[in-house]
């Protein structure tokens, strides 16, 4: 499962059975009480994930910022909902953007864009994931 986590939305994606292809699942509302957690530690346990996926926001220097720690934070938070299951980060420098850019592209206006936006960053997250993971094979 790949999680774009932001200040406001966490994007979330799922691949298939296969490992080969990433998809969008939802878009959670960040929430300061914790529901967003719990809500997305219910998606990992209803859609049996092997493995979660969180995005780091590094700068395009490469360094580490605020962000950074706010999503290591967010899977330190998830990690103590679901125990065991291991949890990943990748580099996701210019998810968002990428992800904005291409549905601009396709014709999705930038009200409804932003719906949807985390998902496909989070998609993008993913498939950097899977990516990698059949390159290795």
């Amino acid at each position: 499962m790949g999680v774009d986590v932001g200040t406001v939305r966490v994007g979330v994606a799922i691949s298939d059975p296969h490992g080969i292809l990433a998809t969008p699942v939802t878009t959670l509302q960040r929430d300061s009480a914790g529901r967003d957690l719990d809500e997305l530690a219910a998606l990992v346990a209803e859609r049996a994930a092997v493995e979660v996926v969180v995005g780091l926001p590094r700068t395009l220097q490469g360094t580490e910022g605020q962000a950074v720690t706010a999503a290591r934070d967010y899977a330190a938070a998830l990690t103590r909902r679901i125990g065991a299951l291991p949890v990943v980060f990748v580099d996701e420098r210019m998810t968002s953007v990428t992800a904005n850019r291409v549905l601009a592209e396709r014709g999705v206006n930038s009200r409804n864009r932003r719906q949807i936006v985390d998902q496909a960053a989070a998609v993008a997250i993913l498939q950097t994931r899977l990516d990698a993971l059949a390159a290795d094979r």
